[in-house]
């Protein structure tokens, strides 16, 4: 972002404080809202304090599809300020407490109006190479830090990974829990195996990774068009595995393959991604309500999963 760091934080200071005159008629349109009819997303530890196992995803709030341009614009034109910060509070009624936030102007607009209107969410955003974690924490005063996929694997592919492992001890220092995020299940195992100081993952069930190499030996010599978004069936239980064997807290992402579960199999992928991993592990789900009711849906789809164990 351009701008001093002294500019970055006034700036998230003026935000919240420009905002703060919408809480009272906020507190109204809560009441007028409809009741989440007794559904709550069950818990898990994470740190200090009990989440949602479901957690809120980002990439649709902000037009990052990982489909194509067309359903890019359409998410971004849809999600206006005053949409996120709706669907940011169903979320909370239906028990879903945590928020997989990325930073930008007008991601911390949307969180700062939230905020001021009286929303709580536990935070946890991936960090991305172009955001500061110390003014994040300063700003936003997340539960934890997540160095954003896309970088960690793009260390990984250029042998840097010697640069995430600083960035996560940098982050160890400023209070908050530290996460690493992938789309390449090796890297967890790697990180494992290497015995890092973090907290927990976040692991991409489809790896959308591959070098060019990688793709042409997977799809038999050939290479598909957008092979940063192409997702193959047999991808998910690699990654359930290394999730399931590592002790720390996990969070599985992209389990609905970005959209491309058929509806019918929706309920299965949840269920396939809670019965792959641990009691004591989560799943980021981004929600696009535009068609249908996806946030009670996916609310209502989890809370019967993991009530029948």
């Amino acid at each position: 972002m351009a701008g001093s760091r002294r500019d970055f934080i006034q700036s998230g200071a003026a935000l919240v404080a420009g905002v703060a005159g919408l809480a009272s008629s906020s507190r109204a349109q809560q009441a007028a809202e409809p009741a989440s009819a007794g559904i709550q997303v069950p818990k898990m530890k994470f740190g200090g304090v009990e989440i949602g196992r479901l957690v809120l995803g980002v990439n649709q709030f902000y037009g990052f599809s990982h489909y194509n341009h067309n359903l890019d614009d359409v998410m971004r034109e849809w999600y206006t300020p005053d949409r996120v910060c709706e669907v940011l509070r169903r979320a909370n009624s239906y028990g879903i407490n945590a928020y997989n936030y990325y930073h930008s102007d007008r991601s911390l607009a949307d969180w700062s109006r939230f905020a001021a209107e009286g929303g709580k969410m536990h935070l946890i955003p991936q960090v991305s190479a172009h955001a500061d974690a110390a003014t994040l924490v300063k700003i936003l005063h997340p539960l934890a830090l997540q160095r954003q996929g896309e970088v960690v694997d793009d260390a990984w592919q250029a042998g840097r990974m010697d640069t995430v492992k600083e960035w996560c001890k940098t982050v160890r220092d400023m209070g908050v829990l530290v996460g690493v995020g992938t789309h390449i299940p090796e890297v967890i195992a790697k990180i494992e195996e290497e015995n890092w100081d973090v907290d927990f993952y976040a692991g991409c069930v489809y790896n959308r990774r591959r070098t060019a190499a990688e793709w042409k030996k997977a799809l038999g010599g050939e290479i598909m068009e957008m092979p940063r978004d192409v997702y193959m069936a047999s991808d998910p239980p690699r990654m359930y595995s290394v999730l399931r064997q590592t002790k720390k807290p996990c969070f599985a992402f992209k389990i609905l393959a970005a959209g491309r579960i058929d509806p019918e199999r929706i309920e299965q992928a949840f269920r396939t991604a809670f019965e792959s991993i641990k009691p004591y592990d989560g799943v980021y789900v981004g929600m696009f309500p535009k068609f249908r009711d996806e946030v009670r849906m996916d609310a209502e789809i989890v809370q019967r999963i993991l009530s029948r164990g």
